[in-house]
């Protein structure tokens, strides 16, 4: 079960790591653009904050995009059809892999923001949690809420069922812990 979880979840978890590489570059610094335009709200707080950019949605789309496409050449290429759960209903093609990769990307984004955005009426810094309860509680969402939508996404394009949506959850928030500590390692994050 483990094997086919990776193999499916793959394209995000590449599409994430090379993102965030792609955020250490001179590139990105030189064209990142918040998505809120540095704008605030009646409260006089920013609505997104510096993190959550125009170019880094766009990268993260089109890495998952270009992800998914090679996922799915090499299950073609090695008979990994069947351990991948995108493939339970629909063949494997070009198409289906760009769309769905280009909707990962889309769904990651967007299900970052309301965590982003709670964080900042509540005066929480950016990659920051929080203290105490609160900070145990956005520590948790930030390991989660943008899998929340891509596992909806996965099981509306494969069928699975509400215990495959909450294992890959389970399995996807200590995958993302686990990469965080070692991009710490290498000096790549700041924070898990």
């Amino acid at each position: 079960m483990l094997r086919n979880i990776y193999l499916t979840l793959s394209p995000l978890i590449l599409g994430g790591i090379c993102n965030i590489l792609f955020t250490k570059t001179a590139f990105y610094r030189a064209h990142k653009t918040p998505l809120d335009r540095g704008k605030c709200l009646r409260d006089g707080k920013r609505i997104f904050g510096d993190n959550k950019t125009v170019i880094g949605g766009i990268s993260m789309i089109l890495f998952c995009t270009l992800l998914q496409i090679l996922c799915g050449i090499l299950c073609n290429a090695l008979s990994w059809n069947r351990y991948n759960h995108l493939y339970d209903r629909y063949p494997n093609t070009l198409l289906l892999n760009a769309l769905f990769g280009a909707l990962v990307g889309l769904i990651y984004i967007l299900f970052e923001l309301p965590n982003s955005f709670l964080k900042r009426r509540l005066g929480i810094g950016a990659g920051n949690g929080g203290r105490g309860l609160v900070g145990v509680l956005f520590f948790l969402l930030d390991q989660i809420d943008s899998l929340i939508g891509v596992m909806l996404l996965l099981c509306l394009f494969s069928g699975l069922g509400i215990g495959h949506y909450f294992l890959y959850l389970a399995v996807g928030a200590v995958t993302h812990v686990g990469i965080n500590l070692i991009l710490r390692l290498f000096k790549l994050r700041k924070r898990l």
